[in-house]
């Protein structure tokens, strides 16, 4: 039975997988046996000694046995698809930004009027998401470049992700992902605020108050915004044509965007917090989570009525139904997290509470 040098040895996992026969072809592995443990079990012991030779494997089921296929991990190619759907966000925030500067749009050179609110949105998503990359990056768990999404939102985009192509190793890395993101957002947020409540407000035409068919959005600012605009001394509101500088709507957004991604329900940056924190009891905690968000609905609508507000989190407890239902993130290893990173774990928990505002935005018509 021979295989590859840099190949892993059927010695290390020989406790889950008795492997009879190892071949090689097409530049792939195949380890020919049977389990010895269940097929979780099995999966935990071969992921672990195969990603740490940089080798992705998979299971064939055949009559009889299990194949182990194990392959070298290949190069990330050029990231075309990451650099078109950024160039894309780009574009529509730039667009949207003109449209909050409230200047006219009869060439793409126009678009550069909406820069300043673009450059924020984009920092923001930017830091967020880049935050995750390196993380992952230090912690050897493979993941791509942060993919952009352009919608025609009032912001021009419905935010950015980034995709972990492998299992978490153990709680740490868990952890340190999740965590990395949130906080690095949220650097970049007050960074943001704070530029954008020293600018200038903006005026708007008369001829867009005077029109009957404009829409009016009300942003609800949360307290961490209250508090940078009062340690600036700067005003949230403004009498008259004008209004907030459309720079600190990307901190309103990045503040909203923590929080979302705060929620602890599945594979959300805060899921994977309190799975790290807590272990296999987050379970619980996201299974309440939807009940919290029906609950704030109804107060909304029924008690407050405020139906734009209830809308929002009817949906988000729709969509945390659905991440609670599949599950958080299971790390390989799960030995408890050290109290160091619990620590800075409940303080980032903490400081996203400081991003809620029970209605985050109304349309008036």
């Amino acid at each position: 039975m021979e295989q590859p040098v840099d190949a892993p040895d059927p010695e290390e996992f020989r406790d889950v997988f008795r492997t009879y026969e190892v071949r090689e072809g097409d530049d792939r592995v195949f380890y020919f046996g049977n389990p010895l443990a269940p097929r979780t079990e099995v999966v935990d012991a071969v992921e672990s000694a195969f990603g740490e030779r940089e080798y992705e494997v998979s299971f064939e089921e055949r009559p009889g046995e299990l194949v182990l296929v194990a392959e070298p991990e290949t190069e990330d190619s050029f990231p075309w698809a990451n650099l078109s759907l950024f160039f894309g966000t780009l574009v529509s925030t730039l667009y949207f930004g003109t449209v909050w500067y409230h200047q006219p749009l009869n060439e793409p050179a126009d678009l550069l009027a909406g820069l300043p609110f673009s450059a924020a949105v984009m920092f923001v998503l930017g830091c967020h998401e880049f935050g995750h990359y390196f993380a992952s990056k230090y912690h050897e768990v493979d993941a791509s470049l942060p993919y952009f999404i352009p919608a025609p939102t009032f912001i021009g985009t419905m935010g950015a992700v980034i995709s972990i192509r492998n299992r978490m190793p153990d709680r740490e890395a868990l952890f340190d992902i999740g965590v990395a993101g949130p906080i690095a957002g949220l650097v970049a947020t007050v960074i943001v605020t704070a530029i954008g409540l020293s600018m200038d407000p903006i005026t708007v035409p008369q001829r867009i108050l005077e029109s009957e068919s404009a829409i009016s959005i009300e942003l609800g600012w949360p307290p961490l915004l209250r508090v940078i605009a009062w340690a600036l001394g700067e005003p949230l509101t403004y009498g008259g044509a004008q209004s907030i500088n459309p720079v600190v709507i990307g901190g309103w957004l990045g503040m909203f965007l923590t929080l979302l991604n705060l929620i602890p329900v599945g594979q959300l940056d805060g899921g994977h917090i309190v799975r790290a924190i807590v272990g296999p009891r987050a379970e619980t905690i996201a299974a309440a989570v939807p009940v919290v968000l029906f609950g704030l609905a109804g107060y909304l609508h029924f008690v407050a009525d405020v139906a734009s507000g209830a809308g929002i989190w009817v949906f988000w407890g729709l969509l945390t139904s659905v991440f609670a239902y599949l599950g958080a993130a299971d790390p390989i290893r799960d030995d408890p997290l050290d109290t160091r990173r619990k620590l800075v774990g409940i303080a980032t928990l903490a400081v996203g509470l400081l991003c809620f505002t029970p209605v985050p935005l109304q349309v008036l018509v």
